[in-house]
């Protein structure tokens, strides 16, 4: 069980690499873009990948009505995100110890999860709302309007995850570094919970 406690604290510290790295990444690609603009989403706000991507961005998208990239201060989630993946990793490091000195069993350490599994699927939905607003909430007053060939407004909502063909621009929608880091995490949890199992089953292993 102590192999697998560690493993289980390795894992939920895994998360705070979210405070390092971004969590998902949005580049935009387009012949009079050799060097593709881009943006690193992060649990505290939205970076350009280069200086000037977020000004180029707005830029392009006040011609088709977009609005421009919410400020860290203009979105709840950049608050509450880091509230969660804290009160996560704690939570993990926590249940961790308890199991290295024998307080709880492996089945805490699956119980956590599935929590995190289900946080994150809150996490990924909300995304997607937010990218749907932004890419078709858009503003009847701009300059150029575009129309489907059903003459409905055309949208311009990034995809949640791979490519996809906005007018010139090739968009990709990708996790970063930092989903890597908490994949990974989440995995090792799992570990933990199989290794916790097979010692509880093998009491001399």
């Amino acid at each position: 069980m102590k192999k697998a406690s560690i493993l289980m604290i390795i894992g939920s510290l895994f998360l705070l690499g979210l405070f390092k790295f971004p969590l998902w990444n949005i580049m935009l690609g387009a012949p009079q873009y050799p060097d593709p603009l881009g943006m690193n989403i992060h649990i505290t706000g939205i970076q350009g990948v280069s200086e000037f991507d977020l000004q180029n961005i707005d830029g392009l998208n006040h011609y088709i009505g977009m609005k421009t990239i919410p400020k860290a201060d203009e979105m709840w989630e950049f608050k509450a995100f880091p509230i969660v993946i804290i009160g996560m990793s704690v939570l993990g490091v926590l249940l961790g110890l308890l199991g290295f000195v024998g307080k709880v069993d492996y089945r805490y350490f699956l119980g956590w999860f599935i929590l995190m599994s289900i946080l994150g699927v809150m996490g990924m939905y909300d995304f997607n709302v937010w990218l749907t607003d932004y890419g078709s909430n858009l503003d009847p007053h701009a300059i150029i309007k575009v129309t489907n060939e059903d003459g409905t407004p055309m949208t311009y909502k990034p995809p949640l995850f791979g490519y996809k063909k906005l007018l010139n621009f090739n968009v990709s929608s990708m996790p970063a570094l930092g989903a890597w880091a908490m994949f990974l995490g989440m995995s090792l949890t799992v570990v933990a919970f199989l290794v916790g199992w097979k010692s509880k089953r093998s009491p001399s292993s």
